[in-house]
């Protein structure tokens, strides 16, 4: 895992009208998403959890969809749901992380801790956003390590947080903004503090858009640690 020094930054969107900067405490991030085989591992250890013993409440029926053939090893496990990725981290006496913590992690590029001015660096993420995606991602750490020592947090996969769907807006109107965990396709901009952060945008719009049963060919995840 790679040590994650806590800090601030002003989020995408704002928590009031008071507070634009977000802070997360020191804490460990594995350094690359969660593989096939430290999957398959698990499944062993927790059978409950196999695709023929799960139950629909907590995966649906793509869940694991991508090993009807062989899966290459050392590739991000995908097509996982929240609710297994969350018991998957569990049972390695670590969690998912928090929005905050992957959004502040998410900042870097190979060379700085806050990238978001670079116009290079958020140019190479809607790159990736906008090319199409193999059915079976590369393996992990095939792009490029950020400041942080942590692999492929762009460029790879999308991956679960803990909180993914915490932002989401309830109801039609754009004054009305009380979130609402259980609707999706949440309104786009209300309370965002840099509409020019599109790379972001695109983020959120594809939170505000699942549940937490879904299972996608390009979402995984990786896990993250509380320092004792």
């Amino acid at each position: 895992m790679a040590f994650i020094e806590g800090g601030s930054y002003a989020p995408l969107y704002r928590n009031d009208e008071n507070n634009t900067k977000e802070t997360v405490g020191d804490f460990y991030m594995d350094k690359s998403a969660v593989t096939n085989s430290a999957f398959s591992l698990f499944l062993e250890q927790f059978p409950q959890w196999k695709k023929e013993n799960i139950k629909s409440i907590f995966a649906e029926s793509n869940y694991l969809s991508h090993w009807e053939n062989e899966f290459e090893a050392d590739a991000p496990v995908t097509n996982v749901s929240w609710f297994v990725a969350k018991k998957y981290c569990e049972s390695q006496q670590k969690r998912l992380p928090t929005m905050a913590e992957w959004e502040y992690v998410a900042l870097a590029d190979q060379n700085q801790k806050d990238a978001r001015s670079e116009p290079s660096h958020n140019q190479y993420i809607l790159d990736w956003y906008e090319s199409p995606k193999a059915r079976s991602p590369k393996k992990v750490k095939s792009t490029f390590k950020n400041k942080w020592n942590v692999f492929d947090i762009h460029g790879l996969i999308w991956e679960w947080t803990y909180d993914f769907n915490s932002v989401l807006i309830s109801g039609e109107s754009r004054k009305d903004v009380k979130t609402d965990r259980n609707l999706f396709c949440g309104s786009g901009s209300v309370d965002a503090n840099d509409l020019m952060n599109y790379a972001a945008f695109i983020r959120y719009a594809f939170r505000g858009s699942i549940k937490a049963n879904y299972c996608i060919q390009n979402l995984g995840f990786r896990c993250v640690k509380d320092l004792k």
